[in-house]
């Protein structure tokens, strides 16, 4: 399998490099965050690869960064994401964009990705929510962590909620509407209860 490339690159496009390696031409698929780090024709350029086999072909898909390659892994993993459609995801949004709108299961910012439907941009969320800690900068980070303000009792109540009917992000909003008032007891029966009081109110 070939996993790294260093050589001369003979052509590129948005979507594809041929990259001389020793006097044999290699086309490999980029994403655009790729390609927008590439040097001009002629030059040296080192990228991260997967080798992708199928019957009727092995393609290769570059990377600039070893996150991207690494973030391109982890949405060829979910059924229904191929490598070609991965590449497309990750043109759509720099790494910690992707990463940010995941994590914070932002499902319109994913839809507007082209090639990406609610069904996929769901089922990417459900699989990779937790994942994304690594690919955040750190303010990133810091915000994810103010922005969940949830723990396991909290998340207890929501889940409780949203059985009961609820949208999720209703019963959030009264959620953190109880919990800043600070007037119950942290038990589940009492925030349960004076949420669902904010709810109805």
């Amino acid at each position: 399998m070939i996993g790294y490339l260093k050589g001369r690159l003979l052509r590129k496009k948005p979507n594809t490099v041929l990259l001389d390696v020793h006097g044999i031409g290699y086309e490999v698929s980029i994403p655009l965050s790729t390609f927008y780090e590439l040097p001009g024709e002629g030059n040296e350029v080192s990228l991260n690869i997967h080798t992708h086999v199928r019957e009727d072909a092995l393609l290769l898909f570059g990377f600039h960064a070893q996150r991207e390659k690494d973030l391109f892994l982890k949405l060829i993993s979910i059924s229904g994401i191929g490598p070609k459609l991965a590449v497309v995801i990750l043109s759509g949004a720099q790494v910690e964009d992707l990463a940010a709108a995941i994590s914070a299961g932002n499902l319109p910012r994913l839809t507007a990705i082209p090639g990406v439907g609610r069904k996929t941009a769901e089922r990417i969320v459900l699989e990779l929510k937790s994942q994304m800690t690594a690919f955040l900068l750190p303010e990133q980070t810091e915000a994810t962590q103010e922005g969940k303000a949830f723990g396991a009792l909290e998340e207890d109540v929501l889940s409780a909620l949203v059985n009961l009917g609820y949208p999720r992000p209703a019963a959030e909003k009264a959620l953190k509407s109880v919990l800043h008032s600070e007037q119950c007891e942290r038990t589940f029966e009492d925030v349960l209860r004076n949420t669902l009081q904010s709810l109805s109110g």
